[in-house]
């Protein structure tokens, strides 16, 4: 049998999920006068990750029971405005189609799902007797929410800026 002849390679490989015709389609689908809802909201549970656990390192310098009862609201108000963003971002996730076709889309939605699972640990671990829940568990869960903001954080900022997802009727 002579040698079989390879078919010549395409000059320019398609990747089969970019060349979908809904794969540029990002536009945010929640929003309030072309404002996306969910950037909107993922300001509060950040600001609030990052306040439970200055509050927790307060209480733990100063003694003062303000610092243990100021981390417990700010782990409550992490947790529910938690749940609001993650609703309008799965909202977003599930309705867009160039949003749900990007890989990049689920990692940040598992790392959110993980995080908002922090802070309702961070939150319940106090909701019964806050001044000893902060230390040394309060303290620690208050750390590892910081680590998972930032993680989750820098996932969803990534889709913006890189893709300008829910930022734009059109991205890159």
């Amino acid at each position: 049998m002579p040698d079989a002849i390879p078919e010549p390679i395409p000059r320019q490989l398609v990747d089969p999920v970019q060349a979908h015709p809904d794969f540029h389609r990002t536009e945010s689908r929640i929003a309030v006068a072309g404002h996306p809802i969910h950037a909107m909201l993922v300001a509060f549970p950040i600001a609030m990750a990052f306040s439970a656990f200055g509050a927790d390192a307060l209480y733990w310098l100063t003694g003062d029971i303000f610092w243990a009862r100021a981390g417990l609201w700010a782990t409550g108000v992490a947790f529910v405005f938690g749940l609001l963003a993650g609703l309008s971002g799965t909202a977003e996730l599930l309705l867009v189609p160039g949003i749900r076709r990007r890989a990049a889309s689920w990692t940040h939605f598992i790392f959110a799902v993980m995080l908002l699972s922090v802070l309702g640990a961070n939150w319940g671990l106090r909701l019964y007797g806050f001044e000893q829940a902060v230390l040394p568990w309060g303290i620690l869960v208050s750390a590892l929410a910081v680590g998972a903001t930032a993680l989750t954080g820098w996932h969803g900022g990534k889709l913006v800026f890189d893709y300008h997802i829910g930022t734009a009727s059109k991205g890159d």
